[in-house]
């Protein structure tokens, strides 16, 4: 039951991944952007990958108190690395490129919903009951199903934020690089 929820969660890891998948003054003025968004972005994906690990760790042999405490800080924690990505492509402004201020707008508004879907998460953990492991046990069933339907929310704009010359670019910034030892959902 626990492997379900860790695999949810890699695929919001993945998710976040996605956005950061990643010659002339065009190419500068991307390869800028594409630094800016990716320096701001990193920290957050460092955050992502501890809370994916606490709920990993936890899940293997936890108790369903200690469960719901760590998916709980887990969550949060998730739900304010989305907060503050979202705020990073905010301030950064619109990419450089053609629709540039549609895609922001975009990846802004599903990182946005992204964050109050964890948040809505939390919540969810934090009513469970853990007196009676059967009731705990279906009720964060509940959780990660949930969590498979919030690794979903709004896809296509985290998609074209890292598609053509804005995504290329990103994928050549190390603030952007997927982090080695994020969860696999193997465990």
């Amino acid at each position: 039951m626990n492997k379900k929820l860790v695999t949810a969660l890699s695929g919001g890891a993945a998710l976040v991944l996605a956005l950061t998948g990643c010659g002339d003054d065009s190419d500068k003025q991307i390869a800028d952007y594409a630094k800016k968004v990716c320096d701001q972005v990193q920290p957050q994906l460092s955050k992502i990958t501890k809370a994916n690990e606490s709920i990993t760790s936890t899940a293997a042999d936890g108790k369903p108190e200690e469960i719901k405490k760590a998916d709980s800080a887990a969550f949060q924690q998730i739900s304010d690395a989305y907060a503050a990505m979202s705020a990073s492509v905010e301030k950064a402004g619109a990419p450089p490129v053609e629709g540039g201020a549609k895609t922001q707008k975009q990846a802004v508004a599903e990182l946005d919903q992204t964050s109050k879907a964890y948040g809505d998460l939390k919540a969810a953990v934090d009513k469970l009951k853990t007196k009676d492991q059967g009731e705990f046990a279906e009720g964060l069933k509940g959780v990660a199903e949930d969590l498979d339907k919030v690794n979903k929310i709004g896809d296509k704009a985290i998609k074209k934020l890292q598609s053509g010359e804005i995504g290329k670019a990103m994928s050549e910034q190390s603030g952007c690089r997927r982090a080695s030892g994020a969860p696999t959902g193997n465990s």
